[in-house]
């Protein structure tokens, strides 16, 4: 393949291996995600369209109230502009004692200092538009100052008096603090010099500056019920969406390691009962297969051992010696054989149940006897435990345990976790075996040449009956050199299979 293609295909699967990383391992996990990021796209976006309609429409009310209030105004400037500098605080007072009017009136001598409520994009149209419209209605103005502040502490005057200060009746009109403070416009304009009149007033919308704010609390509330209603009804509709699939995941490990499983109920979605009945086919047909096959070897060995011992029999009638030795060894090969291949069935299939096995007093009195048979085994404690069926267990280390020690003499069994999973390690100090032959050698009847030399009645089987049955425990069996030289042979069986030895 060209190396542009092997990029081109590399750079197409990354996006799947980065999903892969971030998504949960499970299909729950995985579907409650996706629902989840969908409704919560489909709102951000449902809140950005909604905003921004929102706040063009927000602005087009500000400038229109504003444009209103700005004429009231302008009335207001124009009346006190006509009226004699020495009248204008009389008139005010009278302003006061009738009540107050829509605009809170008074005359400093400078422009009152006010702290403002900060840069808010309504704010600043409304005060835009008060500016263009009182320049419109009051052209001879020569200073003008806009801005909004909030009522706590704001000054009236520029011998300092506040809001706070005056009356509640001069500011009825003004103030509002419940169930919020809302911010009050001012507009100081310049009538002559050390002459300035100071107007404070509500927005006729005094809360204008939330009517484009998207996130307002009742708003939140509502999505946040929203997304949680969502995730609620997601996670029990995926929950009941894949329960039959885990029930199917776990009668088909179960399957797999050679358990007995009641059959699963054809309920739910018509593919989960599709797949059930296919599942439930293939077992069938599997166990079907099996158990021919026992029948066929057990029905092989029962049927072959009568013309074998037939064969033998009549060879005792050879006068030749040396041809009668040879029809023996020949057939006591044949019959050697035919145990082996029954032996393979059998020691592969051993239906027992998983329990507790203390490997610590199952491998001690393995190297007992090993020990008694005059070889050199040496054995740690590990205090560990595990879950499998005890004699096919014991099967297959038994059968790794003899290899190495006809070929390897010195032999040294350690027990080891490896994460969640456990390692029996069984290594001899022999001569190894050579790489290429690693791959084939748990294959049956597969036998190297210093295996025969060392032990000529194997048959090359016990590496494939402990491959299976480790299989059927769903672990794996690794076959390796040692790097200090010698053959490795190690369990590993799965960490569903793996339990701690309580103290």
């Amino acid at each position: 393949m060209p190396s542009h293609g092997r990029v081109e295909m590399t750079s197409r699967l990354r996006p799947g291996r980065w999903l892969a990383r971030i998504l949960p391992p499970s299909l729950l996990g995985r579907l409650v995600v996706v629902m989840v990021a969908g409704v919560l796209l489909t709102q951000l976006a449902g809140n950005w369209l909604w905003a921004t309609q929102r706040h063009a429409e927000a602005e087009v009310e500000v400038r229109t109230a504003t444009q209103h209030l700005a004429h009231s105004a302008s009335k207001v400037v124009r009346f006190f502009l006509s009226l004699p500098a020495n009248y204008r605080p009389l008139i005010i007072q009278q302003f006061r004692e009738m009540g107050g009017t829509r605009f809170l009136v008074n005359v400093n001598r400078a422009p009152v200092e006010i702290a403002g409520i900060g840069e808010q994009a309504l704010a600043e149209v409304a005060k835009a538009q008060v500016r263009t419209t009182l320049k419109e209605d009051v052209p001879n103005l020569s200073k003008l100052r806009i801005d909004f502040a909030w009522p706590d502490h704001l000054p009236v005057s520029d011998d300092g008096t506040t809001l706070n200060d005056m009356p509640e009746g001069w500011v009825q009109n003004v103030v509002l603090t419940k169930p919020a403070p809302a911010p009050i416009l001012l507009i100081q304009a310049e009538m002559g010099p050390g002459n300035w009149l100071y107007l404070a007033t509500l927005m006729p919308n005094p809360y204008f500056l939330d009517s484009g704010n998207p996130l307002t609390r009742d708003r939140v509330l509502l999505q946040a019920l929203s997304l949680g209603a969502v995730l609620l009804l997601c996670i029990l509709v995926v929950r009941w969406t894949t329960r039959p699939l885990a029930a199917l995941s776990e009668a088909a490990t179960a399957f797999g390691n050679g358990e007995r499983m009641p059959e699963l109920p054809e309920t739910g979605s018509r593919e989960f009962v599709n797949t059930v009945r296919a599942f439930s086919a293939m077992r069938e047909r599997i166990n079907r297969y099996i158990a021919d096959r026992e029948r066929l070897f057990v029905s092989i060995s029962h049927d072959l051992r009568t013309p074998i011992m037939r064969l033998k029999l009549r060879t005792e009638l050879l006068d030749d010696e040396q041809l009668r030795d040879e029809f023996h060894e020949d057939l006591d090969e044949l019959e050697m054989m035919v145990k082996g291949a029954l032996q393979t069935v059998k020691d592969s299939d051993i239906h027992e149940n998983p329990t507790e096995i203390r490997l610590d007093a199952l491998l001690g009195r393995m190297v007992r006897d090993a020990r008694l048979a005059g070889h050199q085994v040496s054995f740690t404690a590990s205090g560990l435990s595990v879950a499998a069926k005890p004699l096919a267990l014991k099967r297959a280390i038994g059968n790794l345990l003899n290899n190495a020690l006809h070929y390897g003499k010195q032999v040294e069994l350690a027990v080891e976790p490896r994460g969640t999973n456990i390692a029996i390690v069984i290594r001899d100090h022999g001569p190894g075996v050579p790489p290429e032959a690693l791959d084939s050698l748990a294959e049956p009847y597969v036998r190297l040449d210093h295996g025969r030399e060392q032990n000529s009645s194997g048959m090359g089987l016990g590496l494939g009956i402990a491959r299976g049955i480790v299989q059927a425990h769903g672990g794996e069996l690794l076959l390796d050199n040692h790097p200090e030289g010698g053959f490795r042979a190690t369990i590993v069986l799965p960490g569903a299979a793996f339990t701690p030895l309580d103290n």
